[in-house]
Protein backbone atom coordinates (compact mmCIF):
# COMPACT_ATOMS: atom_id res chain seq x y z
CA UNK A 1 0.00 0.00 0.00
CA UNK A 2 1.45 3.11 -0.85
CA UNK A 3 1.91 5.82 1.88
CA UNK A 4 1.37 9.94 1.57
CA UNK A 5 4.36 11.96 2.77
CA UNK A 6 3.67 14.81 5.03
CA UNK A 7 4.62 17.82 1.95
CA UNK A 8 6.11 20.62 3.40
CA UNK A 9 3.52 24.01 3.15
CA UNK A 10 4.52 26.64 0.94
CA UNK A 11 7.23 29.20 1.78
CA UNK A 12 8.85 25.65 4.61
CA UNK A 13 12.27 25.09 3.86
CA UNK A 14 12.76 22.09 1.40
CA UNK A 15 15.68 20.75 3.79
CA UNK A 16 15.03 18.27 6.16
CA UNK A 17 16.29 16.48 9.24
CA UNK A 18 15.51 13.19 10.45
CA UNK A 19 16.17 12.82 14.04
CA UNK A 20 16.17 8.68 14.82
CA UNK A 21 15.73 7.67 18.39
CA UNK A 22 17.34 3.58 18.60
CA UNK A 23 17.03 0.85 20.51
CA UNK A 24 13.94 1.71 21.72
CA UNK A 25 12.74 -1.16 23.81
CA UNK A 26 10.74 -1.57 27.35
CA UNK A 27 13.72 -1.46 29.24
CA UNK A 28 14.65 2.02 27.96
CA UNK A 29 11.21 3.92 27.28
CA UNK A 30 12.15 6.32 30.29
CA UNK A 31 15.02 7.42 28.50
CA UNK A 32 13.20 7.59 25.46
CA UNK A 33 10.35 9.33 26.52
CA UNK A 34 12.73 11.99 28.07
CA UNK A 35 14.47 12.14 25.32
CA UNK A 36 10.92 12.57 23.10
CA UNK A 37 9.55 15.47 25.40
CA UNK A 38 13.01 17.64 25.36
CA UNK A 39 12.67 17.16 21.52
CA UNK A 40 9.85 18.58 20.87
CA UNK A 41 10.72 21.51 23.21
CA UNK A 42 13.00 22.23 20.86
CA UNK A 43 10.82 22.05 17.59
CA UNK A 44 11.72 18.06 16.31
CA UNK A 45 8.00 17.12 16.81
CA UNK A 46 8.32 13.86 14.99
CA UNK A 47 11.03 10.85 15.07
CA UNK A 48 11.59 7.89 13.73
CA UNK A 49 12.21 5.47 16.34
CA UNK A 50 13.85 2.09 15.81
CA UNK A 51 12.43 -0.69 17.83
CA UNK A 52 14.00 -3.43 18.90
CA UNK A 53 11.36 -6.73 18.74
CA UNK A 54 13.51 -8.44 21.83
CA UNK A 55 16.50 -6.33 22.73
CA UNK A 56 19.11 -8.72 23.56
CA UNK A 57 16.51 -11.42 24.30
CA UNK A 58 15.25 -9.24 27.70
CA UNK A 59 12.01 -10.55 26.20
CA UNK A 60 8.81 -9.60 23.75
CA UNK A 61 7.71 -5.94 23.40
CA UNK A 62 4.31 -7.55 22.84
CA UNK A 63 3.98 -8.69 25.88
CA UNK A 64 4.19 -5.15 27.74
CA UNK A 65 0.51 -3.86 27.03
CA UNK A 66 1.96 -0.14 27.95
CA UNK A 67 4.60 -0.15 26.01
CA UNK A 68 2.62 -1.07 22.93
CA UNK A 69 0.41 1.36 24.18
CA UNK A 70 2.51 3.81 24.16
CA UNK A 71 4.59 3.35 20.85
CA UNK A 72 0.95 3.38 19.17
CA UNK A 73 0.45 6.61 20.95
CA UNK A 74 3.43 8.33 19.64
CA UNK A 75 2.31 6.77 16.19
CA UNK A 76 -0.91 8.96 16.37
CA UNK A 77 1.13 12.13 17.12
CA UNK A 78 3.06 11.59 13.87
CA UNK A 79 6.52 9.18 14.94
CA UNK A 80 7.23 6.31 13.01
CA UNK A 81 7.56 3.21 14.21
CA UNK A 82 10.79 1.29 12.43
CA UNK A 83 12.16 -2.49 12.63
CA UNK A 84 15.89 -2.84 14.35
CA UNK A 85 16.58 -5.74 13.81
CA UNK A 86 15.36 -8.67 16.15
CA UNK A 87 17.25 -9.29 19.11
CA UNK A 88 20.58 -6.43 18.50
CA UNK A 89 22.29 -9.32 18.91
CA UNK A 90 25.19 -11.49 17.23
CA UNK A 91 26.85 -14.35 18.32
CA UNK A 92 30.56 -14.82 17.77
CA UNK A 93 31.22 -17.02 14.84
CA UNK A 94 34.00 -19.59 14.16
CA UNK A 95 37.17 -18.13 11.98
CA UNK A 96 36.01 -15.05 12.02
CA UNK A 97 38.43 -12.32 9.84
CA UNK A 98 40.13 -9.86 11.19
CA UNK A 99 37.82 -7.59 9.35
CA UNK A 100 34.30 -8.87 10.95
CA UNK A 101 36.26 -8.85 14.62
CA UNK A 102 36.84 -5.18 14.35
CA UNK A 103 33.15 -4.96 13.02
CA UNK A 104 31.20 -6.61 15.46
CA UNK A 105 33.31 -6.47 18.76
CA UNK A 106 35.45 -3.42 18.30
CA UNK A 107 32.88 -1.04 16.43
CA UNK A 108 29.66 -2.35 17.90
CA UNK A 109 29.58 -4.99 21.10
CA UNK A 110 28.62 -8.16 19.40
CA UNK A 111 25.04 -6.15 18.48
CA UNK A 112 25.56 -6.31 14.23
CA UNK A 113 22.82 -8.71 14.38
CA UNK A 114 22.00 -9.08 10.59
CA UNK A 115 25.77 -8.08 9.49
CA UNK A 116 26.00 -11.64 7.83
CA UNK A 117 22.86 -12.81 7.92
CA UNK A 118 21.96 -15.13 5.29
CA UNK A 119 18.97 -14.37 2.98
CA UNK A 120 16.16 -17.37 4.59
CA UNK A 121 16.87 -16.22 8.40
CA UNK A 122 16.92 -12.47 7.84
CA UNK A 123 13.93 -12.83 5.90
CA UNK A 124 12.38 -14.86 9.17
CA UNK A 125 13.60 -12.47 11.64
CA UNK A 126 11.70 -9.38 9.66
CA UNK A 127 8.81 -11.08 9.16
CA UNK A 128 8.14 -11.98 12.25
CA UNK A 129 9.19 -8.48 13.34
CA UNK A 130 6.82 -7.31 10.82
CA UNK A 131 3.60 -9.94 11.26
CA UNK A 132 4.26 -9.05 15.17
CA UNK A 133 4.34 -5.20 14.88
CA UNK A 134 0.61 -5.18 12.64
CA UNK A 135 -1.19 -7.86 14.77
CA UNK A 136 -0.34 -4.65 17.77
CA UNK A 137 -1.78 -2.28 15.55
CA UNK A 138 1.72 -0.34 14.55
CA UNK A 139 2.43 0.09 10.89
CA UNK A 140 6.45 -0.40 10.59
CA UNK A 141 7.66 0.79 6.89
CA UNK A 142 11.35 0.84 7.26
CA UNK A 143 13.79 -1.62 8.23
CA UNK A 144 17.62 -0.50 9.50
CA UNK A 145 19.72 -2.90 10.91
CA UNK A 146 21.20 -2.76 14.51
CA UNK A 147 24.53 -0.88 13.76
CA UNK A 148 23.54 -0.07 10.19
CA UNK A 149 25.77 -3.48 9.60
CA UNK A 150 23.54 -5.14 6.98
CA UNK A 151 24.35 -8.06 4.48
CA UNK A 152 23.14 -7.94 0.93
CA UNK A 153 21.22 -11.11 1.52
CA UNK A 154 19.74 -9.22 4.71
CA UNK A 155 18.70 -6.22 2.25
CA UNK A 156 17.02 -8.54 -0.22
CA UNK A 157 15.18 -9.93 2.70
CA UNK A 158 13.94 -6.68 3.82
CA UNK A 159 12.60 -5.83 0.47
CA UNK A 160 10.82 -9.10 0.11
CA UNK A 161 9.03 -8.40 3.31
CA UNK A 162 7.55 -5.73 2.07
CA UNK A 163 9.95 -2.98 3.66
CA UNK A 164 9.91 0.31 1.86
CA UNK A 165 13.21 1.62 2.77
CA UNK A 166 16.62 1.34 4.64
CA UNK A 167 19.54 3.08 6.06
CA UNK A 168 23.26 2.39 6.49
CA UNK A 169 25.55 4.91 8.28
CA UNK A 170 26.58 6.94 5.14
CA UNK A 171 22.85 6.35 2.83
CA UNK A 172 19.68 5.69 3.25
CA UNK A 173 17.58 3.35 0.54
CA UNK A 174 14.30 3.42 -1.45
CA UNK A 175 14.08 -0.52 -1.62
CA UNK A 176 11.34 -0.38 -3.98
CA UNK A 177 13.20 1.57 -6.68
CA UNK A 178 16.45 0.48 -5.49
CA UNK A 179 17.36 4.59 -5.66
CA UNK A 180 20.39 4.90 -2.93
CA UNK A 181 20.80 8.50 -1.39
CA UNK A 182 23.93 9.85 0.21
CA UNK A 183 23.31 10.86 3.19
CA UNK A 184 25.81 10.06 6.77
CA UNK A 185 24.59 9.89 10.37
CA UNK A 186 25.47 12.26 13.31
CA UNK A 187 25.52 9.21 15.79
CA UNK A 188 27.72 9.12 18.88
CA UNK A 189 29.65 6.20 20.91
CA UNK A 190 29.34 6.60 24.72
CA UNK A 191 30.69 3.11 25.48
CA UNK A 192 34.14 4.60 27.29
CA UNK A 193 35.11 8.55 28.18
CA UNK A 194 37.90 8.29 25.45
CA UNK A 195 35.10 7.80 22.68
CA UNK A 196 32.53 10.69 24.21
CA UNK A 197 35.81 13.03 23.78
CA UNK A 198 36.74 11.60 20.04
CA UNK A 199 33.09 11.61 18.95
CA UNK A 200 32.13 15.31 19.72
CA UNK A 201 35.05 16.12 18.62
CA UNK A 202 34.13 14.57 15.07
CA UNK A 203 30.58 15.30 15.21
CA UNK A 204 31.60 18.75 15.33
CA UNK A 205 33.98 18.63 11.92
CA UNK A 206 31.03 16.44 10.53
CA UNK A 207 28.09 18.71 11.32
CA UNK A 208 30.13 21.76 9.08
CA UNK A 209 30.56 19.30 6.55
CA UNK A 210 27.18 18.04 6.52
CA UNK A 211 25.45 20.93 7.41
CA UNK A 212 24.60 21.84 3.21
CA UNK A 213 23.65 18.92 2.60
CA UNK A 214 19.24 18.60 2.28
CA UNK A 215 19.35 15.89 4.44
CA UNK A 216 20.48 16.28 7.92
CA UNK A 217 20.42 12.81 10.13
CA UNK A 218 20.89 13.01 13.34
CA UNK A 219 21.11 9.27 15.44
CA UNK A 220 20.58 8.82 19.01
CA UNK A 221 20.52 6.06 21.40
CA UNK A 222 19.41 6.30 25.24
CA UNK A 223 22.16 6.05 26.87
CA UNK A 224 23.62 9.62 25.31
CA UNK A 225 21.01 11.66 27.22
CA UNK A 226 23.18 10.37 30.51
CA UNK A 227 26.33 12.01 29.06
CA UNK A 228 26.02 15.60 29.68
CA UNK A 229 28.69 16.98 27.33
CA UNK A 230 27.16 14.62 24.50
CA UNK A 231 23.56 15.36 25.62
CA UNK A 232 24.25 19.05 24.83
CA UNK A 233 26.19 19.18 21.75
CA UNK A 234 23.15 17.12 19.98
CA UNK A 235 21.20 19.95 21.41
CA UNK A 236 23.00 22.34 20.44
CA UNK A 237 23.30 21.07 16.75
CA UNK A 238 19.42 20.48 16.70
CA UNK A 239 19.27 24.05 18.20
CA UNK A 240 21.62 25.68 15.12
CA UNK A 241 19.64 23.68 12.16
CA UNK A 242 16.06 23.35 13.06
CA UNK A 243 15.39 26.78 12.23
CA UNK A 244 15.99 26.45 8.58
CA UNK A 245 14.82 22.32 8.00
CA UNK A 246 11.73 20.58 8.38
CA UNK A 247 12.24 17.90 11.02
CA UNK A 248 10.47 14.63 9.46
CA UNK A 249 10.71 10.98 9.40
CA UNK A 250 12.83 8.20 7.20
CA UNK A 251 9.07 6.99 5.49
CA UNK A 252 7.68 10.50 5.10
CA UNK A 253 11.43 11.95 3.22
CA UNK A 254 10.80 8.70 1.16
CA UNK A 255 7.83 9.68 0.53
CA UNK A 256 8.46 12.75 -0.25
CA UNK A 257 10.95 11.81 -2.69
CA UNK A 258 8.94 9.67 -4.77
CA UNK A 259 6.35 12.62 -5.01
CA UNK A 260 9.05 14.86 -6.52
CA UNK A 261 10.16 11.85 -9.02
CA UNK A 262 6.52 10.99 -9.84
CA UNK A 263 6.90 7.51 -9.04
Amino acid sequence: MEFLPVLAAPGVSRDFLVVSIHDVAPSSRALVDKTITTLGHRGVRICSLLVVPDYHHQGLFTKDREFVSWLRDLELDGHEVVIHGYFHERPRRPKESLRDKFLTRFYTQHEGEFYDLDYDEALRRITTARDEFRAHGLKPRGFVAPAWLLSMEAERAARDAGMEYTTRLRTVCDLRSGREFAARSIVYSSRNSWRCAVSRVWNAALFRALKSNSLLRISIHPPDCSHPAIWRQIVNLIDATIVSRTATTYQDWIAEQRSRRGS
